[in-house]
């Protein structure tokens, strides 16, 4: 039945992977299903028919998409089926976009469409990987014109070494993740997190990446050889030359005028009179061409700018290459808030509020990866008021998301731990003005916000972007890019890290890659500029995180207590600890171990809260001295209650270092006593003893009552028993 299936077979860091061809998804302009050890994903790229009119940009989508049965799951939630992507899933869907998007053809207008889908996971074997993989493979096979291979790989390195596609055992203990991929000549794309890793050690792993980019490149060229199809023919929708070269004449002079400023403000205010005055030149004989125009106008602008970077070593405005813009930072902002920062760059401001909450606050993850919750969180919105656009605010999209994540992985290594700091922490950063590089000064804000809601970082982090400019052969490297160098650039090489070392990259690239000089120019050049930012602007701001969090933060108490008393706490249909939380105000989280973390905003409702589990989980210590209430008296001895809720018997004989009467000649109800704990008879009675809590010199001064006798007894004879009955007789 399936006549065309194959099977490709490689081996890639221990493991077999095999891609399968002709038996899935035949409808598609190529697919095929990857395989790598049990992880299987089914992947396949689709293009229309005809291109999509009145667009300026390549229509292309990257799906990834997490099935929950791929790990035997069920979705957690109301409605038994996936929903909207997962982060992690969106987080995927972009790495994978921008491994193959440079490659394309820059005038192809035709929908495409990759879609991964993620059938099933051995957690040793990533799917993330797979994905890239077989996105590559399913548009090299296809009729769809595309400029590949490529290939990524992910790369951990454990006590010094590097791994390629770390097992989860190994990524448990990895400093660094590191994905990376890149045509057989080029590296096209890089993500990474790290645990401040060196500018070395990071450089060292991209290029061994790529050497196992190259083979997995020339496999997939083997495959193309067998089974591609010949590249389909499209419709340029490149602009007219002569029509560009027209409109350039009568503008580009005035063009630079307008974008000779360092305010964004003045650049679009005197830019808006030159595009009317296109429109309304070529308006009749264009009707309905107007895309076409903003084309036109956005290539004359790139053309004057990269003009100006190569040729004449001129920033829009008007810094050196190596130069920072003016930066700024606050903290404390607002009075409620836990902790605010606002880092400005420029025309960049991003402000940055860090809420404190407990640990049952921490988001609950249902994916397909190991991970099930997070206690930091950090969220990115960019309103449209940042970049003076006239519209409502939406739902967060896919950039959001992207520049949220970064921003949360790049602080992620210098937050304490758990043991250190109970608190889950939630940080938001709002773009205020934009201008290029938003997504590290929410990076600089983050740690402005942490440090002022006294978290204690055990590092400042800044973040920073590299642009690049190429002309054949030449190329240079500017640090700090602006939204026009962004635009107009080749690259968008951002890196976070602390004065020891890098925690994230994320590399934007427009071109087919980039060769190992200008990776390292990149690192080398971020590097010095995140150390200034550092050492010049955030601690000048606030030298250490602040030594206790807000007023208005929650106080956060962590105690132990046995396991096994867990349930008492809880109590039947969790009673006991909503009692608990009622009566004090107090947030109350229990860990399987026995470990309990208790949140307060008063700290007294806190302490209050622990001493109430205290006593129920209180356990006598065997020859212990308690002190303690009597409760009730009897024949034979009296109760007492020594902690609330545990109460033992002193026994008549052990009230006293001496014969005692009556329990009542020692003690009475509400008289407070002195007790040893003797342990757990047989009966599971708790037995306590007044004589043997007292010190030699209280029995010394104890004095014996003496028992209380009738006097007319005194005086009769006595008389035995058997003879007062006989007598009786």
């Amino acid at each position: 039945m399936f006549s065309n299936f194959k099977v490709f077979e490689y081996e890639l860091a221990g493991r077999k992977l095999a891609i399968e061809t002709g038996k899935m998804a035949g409808l598609a302009n190529g697919s095929c299903l990857v395989r790598y050890g049990d992880t299987a994903v089914l992947c396949s790229a689709t293009a229309s028919m005809m291109p999509r009119e009145g667009i300026d940009f390549l229509p292309l989508s990257v799906d990834y998409e997490e099935r929950l049965y791929a790990v035997g799951h069920i979705p957690g939630s109301f409605i038994k089926r996936e929903g909207r992507p997962t982060e992690n899933a969106i987080l995927s869907s972009r790495v994978i976009d921008r491994q193959i998007r440079p490659l394309f053809p820059k005038d192809l207008r035709n929908d495409v469409a990759v879609n991964l889908m993620v059938m099933s996971v051995e957690q040793d074997c990533s799917p993330e990987f797979c994905g890239m993989l077989g996105a590559s493979i399913a548009l090299s096979i296809s009729d769809i014109p595309w400029n590949g291979p490529t290939a990524g790989v992910l790369v951990g390195m454990v006590d010094g070494e590097f791994c390629i596609n770390p097992t989860q055992a190994q990524r448990a203990k990895s400093d660094l993740e590191l994905t990376v991929a890149g045509s057989e000549a080029k590296v096209v794309m890089i993500e990474a997190g790290a645990n401040e890793v060196s500018d070395k050690d990071m450089f060292d792993a991209i290029m061994l990446a790529h050497e196992e980019v190259k083979g997995l490149c020339r496999f997939i060229n083997g495959i193309v050889a067998e089974i591609g199809k010949p590249k389909f023919d499209f419709p340029s929708g490149a602009i007219d030359a002569e029509l560009l070269a027209e409109v350039e004449a009568k503008v580009k002079e005035d063009v630079k005028l307008a974008l000779d400023t360092d305010d964004k403000s003045v650049r679009d205010a005197r830019l808006q009179p030159i595009i009317e005055r296109v429109y309304a030149e070529y308006d009749e004989k264009y009707p309905d061409q107007r895309p076409m125009f903003d084309e036109i106008l956005y290539q004359i602008q790139k053309h004057i700018v990269r003009e100006w970077l190569i040729v004449d070593k001129k920033r829009v405005d008007g810094r050196s290459m190596d130069q920072i813009r003016p930066l700024a930072a606050e903290v404390g902002l607002f009075g409620r808030i836990h902790g605010s920062g606002m880092f400005t760059r420029g025309q960049t401001q991003v402000v940055t509020n860090c809420t404190l909450g407990s640990l049952a606050e921490s988001q609950l993850l249902d994916g397909i990866d190991e991970a099930t919750e997070k206690r930091y969180m950090h969220h990115y919105n960019m309103p449209p008021f940042s970049i003076g656009e006239a519209r409502s605010v939406r739902s967060p999209g896919r950039r959001e998301i992207g520049h949220g994540a970064l921003a949360e992985r790049s602080l992620r290594p210098v937050l304490p731990t758990v043991e250190d700091f109970p608190y889950s922490i939630r940080c938001v950063s709002e773009v205020v003005s934009s201008n290029g590089s938003t997504s590290q000064a929410a990076v600089c804000g983050s740690t402005l916000a942490l440090m002022d809601a006294g978290v204690p970082i055990t590092a400042a982090v800044a973040g920073i972007s590299c642009g690049l400019i190429t002309e054949g052969e030449r190329w240079m490297t500017m640090i700090d890019i602006q939204g026009l160098e962004d635009f107009y650039g080749d690259m968008d090489f951002k890196v976070a890290g602390t004065l020891k070392g890098i925690t994230s990259i994320q590399m934007d690239l427009k071109i087919d890659g980039l060769t190992p000089e200008i990776i390292w120019a990149a690192l080398t050049t971020t590097h010095a500029a995140r150390n200034y930012i550092i050492e010049n602007v955030i601690l000048k701001a606030i030298p250490a995180p602040r030594p206790d969090v807000s007023k208005y933060a929650p106080k956060m108490i962590t105690m132990h207590i046995n396991p096994d008393f867990i349930r008492d706490v809880i109590g039947s249909g969790g009673k006991v600890i909503q009692k608990i939380t009622a009566d004090t105000g107090a947030k109350i989280d229990i860990e399987d171990d026995g470990t309990i973390f208790i949140a307060a905003v008063d700290r007294d409702a806190g302490l209050m809260a622990q001493k109430i589990i205290e006593n129920i989980c209180f356990e006598p210590e065997e020859g212990a001295i308690y002190e303690g209430v009597v409760t009730r008296i009897i024949p034979i001895g009296a109760f007492v209650e020594f902690a609330p809720g545990k109460e033992g018997m002193v026994h008549i004989s052990k009230l006293a270092d001496y014969r005692v009467e009556k329990v009542e000649d020692i003690c009475k109800e509400g008289d407070t006593m002195r007790v040893k704990y003797l342990g757990v008879d047989e009966k599971g009675r708790m037995n306590l003893s007044r004589r043997d809590a007292l010190t030699a010199d209280e029995k010394a001064a104890e004095v014996p009552k003496a028992p209380s006798v009738d006097p007319e007894a005194r005086r009769s004879p006595y008389v035995p028993r058997s003879q007062r009955r006989g007598r009786d007789d």
